[in-house]
């Protein structure tokens, strides 16, 4: 019987995201030696330059196709889900872009470094982005139900993995004995550090404008998600 719901996007969305895989974490692997040709701030506008732009093409792309291939389940009539997929959804965009707290560094206003953070959020876990990305692939794999969805999510998960272990190689590698101290205080587990009694948290940490800043862009996103959604089906994609 011919595998006719294997559509050629499965295999598309695939390749795009191995793509993105390979240039963003082999740009953050090359960091040190680029910003010694080129300057901080000029690796990181380039680095930026490559990124977004194959991030925008990522995100066109899974929204007119996320429904393509076998529909596996449909919970979207079900009381509860739609309020759980938004919860879910929110939750995992704390934990997505609270971990660069200096909004300045990453547009290159300031000089970009490389931190060794152990507040707020890191002493829940030390690998925030990757917890976030994890929740919001089970959020959308929950509500859109797809084949398409289940190799978005886990071409995303995988690649979220290997930057656990690419993370902390690369942090090890620039501040040795300071990174394997850390280490030994946070996990990438989320509370397993504060449950082992090798980490506290202060919720005080929590109070400052990056989280409010999540917070009002979550409330704005969904707002703008229908338009999103409208804007990137004009696109022939």
């Amino acid at each position: 019987m011919p595998d006719s719901w294997l559509t050629n996007s499965h295999f598309t969305m695939f390749g795009l995201l191995l793509g993105f895989a390979i240039a963003h974490s082999g740009l953050a692997a090359l960091r040190l030696r680029g910003e010694k040709l080129v300057g901080a701030r000029l690796y990181r506008i380039f680095f930026a330059l490559v990124s977004l732009p194959f991030a925008t093409v990522l995100v066109i792309y899974f929204i007119n196709h996320r429904y393509d291939g076998l529909r596996l389940w449909n919970l979207q009539g079900v009381p509860g889900v739609a309020a759980l997929v938004w919860g879910l959804s929110a939750l995992s965009f704390l934990f997505l872009y609270p971990a660069t707290f200096n909004l300045l560094e990453v547009a290159a206003v300031q000089k970009p470094q490389v931190h060794l953070y152990e507040t707020g959020i890191i002493r829940i876990t030390r690998h925030p982005q990757m917890i976030g990305q994890v929740i919001w692939c089970i959020a959308h794999t929950l509500w859109i139900g797809t084949s398409f969805m289940m190799v978005t999510s886990l071409g995303l998960i995988l690649h979220h993995l290997f930057s656990v272990w690419h993370g902390d190689r690369r942090l090890r590698l620039r501040y040795g004995e300071s990174f394997e101290s850390l280490k030994s205080r946070t996990s990438v587990i989320p509370f397993l550090a504060v449950l082992q009694g090798r980490q506290t948290l202060d919720w005080r940490e929590f109070l400052r404008p990056a989280y409010l800043g999540v917070a009002v862009f979550v409330l704005l996103f969904w707002w703008a998600h229908p338009i999103l959604i409208r804007a990137t089906g004009n696109v022939g994609w």
